[in-house]
Parts: structure tokens; sequence; C-alpha cells
């Protein structure tokens, strides 16, 4: 059950979070989804994800000056993601309320 209430770790949905910022490259995408959100993220999954996004025009890739390749997020990709994070937060907002209410927990 614990794979099935992780889904706010979706990897497309973190690949999106790590580019609203700024571009980034594969590697520096992974290591930014590792630091800040906890998440690993192989290779493999990494570059599916970054071209089903691509596909979707979520993402797009930017010239480079050497191999690694950098993407930034579309602004189709900053409306999904900013829609995803309403979602997201209103479900952590009403679960927050719930939990407090019902069993006094503060969430510290």
């Amino acid at each position: 059950m614990t794979n099935r209430l992780d889904r706010w770790a979706d990897p497309p949905l973190l690949v999106l979070a790590s580019l609203a910022d700024e571009p980034k490259h594969g590697y520096a995408i992974t290591q930014d989804v590792a630091q800040t959100m906890g998440v690993r993220l192989s290779a493999g999954t990494l570059y599916a994800v970054i071209a089903r996004l691509e596909a979707r025009g979520l993402i797009e890739p930017l010239e480079s000056d050497d191999r690694r390749r950098p993407y930034r997020i579309t602004a189709a990709g900053a409306e999904a993601l900013a829609m995803q994070s309403e979602r997201m937060s209103k479900v952590a907002s009403l679960a927050r309320e719930r939990l407090s209410t019902r069993l006094g927990w503060s969430g510290a």
C-alpha cells in the first residue's frame, strides 16, 4: 500500500518540478530531485520521462555547447505543474486539517 500512497513521487511530476526554476541537463535533474525531493531516479527512468514530456510539449531541449543537453519547462508544462501542485496542496491541507481534528495531530 505504501507504493500506492507514494504517487506524489511520480517521475514526470518530479522532472517538471526540477525544471520549474531553470533549465537543467539530465544529471542535474537527477541530482536536484534526489537532494530536494528525496527521490532517486535511474537514468533509464529519467530519459524515458524526458522523452514523454518532450513528446507532450511539456518540456523542450535547448542548444548545448557540450554533449549534455539541457531541457526547460514550456508554458504548457508550467501550467500542468501548477494545476497538479494546486491539487496536491489541497489534498495535503485537507489531510492536515482532518488529522488535527480527529487525532490531535499537529504534523510536527
